[in-house]
């Protein structure tokens, strides 16, 4: 008997830790959400200085500093959109089909609502799910009203309210090097995406030396 209770007891903790549940490890989080890369103190040109704090689609709140160290293709967008941002927000899932298998390894997609009223993270989650936007590449993210106004003015994006709740707003896809610092734009809808491509292969070129 004395020989079985050691067999019984691991027995029993293999059980209970299998009822226990398991932390999300980084791989099953977006981006923004996983263990924050070591970095020192961001460039002058970095998007990543701001301070403000945004929310994720899985609810976690982060600042976009967390996104250092990798490159991001970035647009903003809201999820209630009629026109131009299911169009903006294909044509980044066809680039994310286009490039190289070594370049999309290197690179994240980020998404960031105009609509803080109600682009909540459940809305984003359920956008994210809608749309087919891998988790181990896309980052969804809604912030205050002046945060928004504030990273729109940086990136060169306007934007306006209507009395239906849709948004007039520049269509525009930015390539952020891995300091956060804007390397290459996009303006417009349906445009040719090879100098888009290419900008973004020099961009994880140059960041492996």
């Amino acid at each position: 008997m004395k020989f079985l209770l050691p067999i019984l007891a691991l027995h029993i903790a293999t059980v209970l830790a299998d009822d226990v549940p398991a932390t999300k490890k980084d791989a099953d989080l977006p981006p923004c959400c996983r263990t924050a890369l070591a970095a020192g103190k961001p460039t002058d040109r970095s998007l990543y200085q701001l301070e403000s704090t945004w929310t994720s689609d899985v609810g976690r709140k982060v600042k976009l500093s967390v996104l250092r160290g990798r490159p991001q293709i970035l647009a903003m967008f809201f999820s209630n959109c009629e026109y131009a941002c299911p169009i903006l927000v294909n044509e980044m899932k066809k680039l994310e089909a286009a490039l190289p298998k070594d370049v999309l390894a290197k690179v994240d997609f980020l998404l960031v609502s105009f609509d803080t009223r109600r682009d909540t993270p459940e809305a984003l989650a359920a956008y994210r799910r809608k749309e087919h936007l891998a988790t181990e590449r896309w980052t969804l993210l809604r912030g205050e009203n002046d945060d928004v106004r504030e990273l729109a003015a940086l990136l060169g994006i306007n934007y306006a309210a209507d009395s239906r709740g849709q948004f007039a707003h520049s269509n525009l896809i930015t390539v952020l090097n891995a300091e956060g610092e804007i390397a290459f734009q996009q303006a417009g809808l349906q445009q040719d995406p090879a100098p888009l491509i290419a900008a973004i292969g020099k961009i994880t070129n140059s960041a492996q030396h």
